[in-house]
């Protein structure tokens, strides 16, 4: 059984695409593209499910065309519409280095040199130009931290821990 936290979201299926049981993927991360992975997940009726992709193949900077095994018409691609579309984070750890999404990181613990433990990383607001990670502090408050690299010391995808060395002041 696949758990929610074994998982992130790349994108959602927007629609189907002929009638071959081809669907569009607007995707915010491209790892199914970089990493050797024979499926993706869709949540039904509140269960993870993997589906195994057929084929697929890039529609537009940031929309895919994707055809399930077993997912012949139209028909049977309509019950993916609007259904969010996750990825393996075990498959995502074999990306190389510079290579994950922000998104990959939710889940993780937020760590700084000076400050200690900050919170959890519950969310990337990608809603600007300037990439923010939402981190949740022990006392419910959150917390924005821009996503630079820069800020980014160290990584364990063991323990699931982001380390930040944030400049002085950011956290005030």
């Amino acid at each position: 059984m696949i758990r929610p936290e074994e998982v992130y979201c790349i994108g959602k299926f927007t629609r189907t695409h002929g009638v071959q049981g081809e669907m569009a993927l607007a995707f915010t991360d491209d790892v199914f593209d970089r990493v050797d992975c024979p499926y993706l997940v869709c949540s039904m009726d509140g269960i993870l499910v993997p589906f195994f992709i057929e084929e697929y193949r890039f529609k537009s900077r940031d929309v895919a065309l994707i055809k399930f095994e077993r997912i012949d018409t139209s028909e049977a691609a309509a019950m993916f519409t609007n259904k969010e579309v996750y990825f393996p984070k075990s498959y995502a750890e074999q990306a190389e280095d510079g290579e994950y999404s922000w998104q990959y990181f939710v889940g993780f613990e937020a760590e700084d040199a000076t400050h200690g433990h900050l919170g959890e990383l519950v969310d990337v607001d990608e809603s600007t130009v300037n990439t923010l990670f939402v981190v949740e502090r022990p006392d419910g408050e959150e917390l924005l931290i821009p996503a630079q690299e820069a800020f980014i010391e160290d990584i364990d995808h063991d323990e699931r821990i982001i380390k930040f060395n944030l400049p002085e002041g950011l956290l005030e």
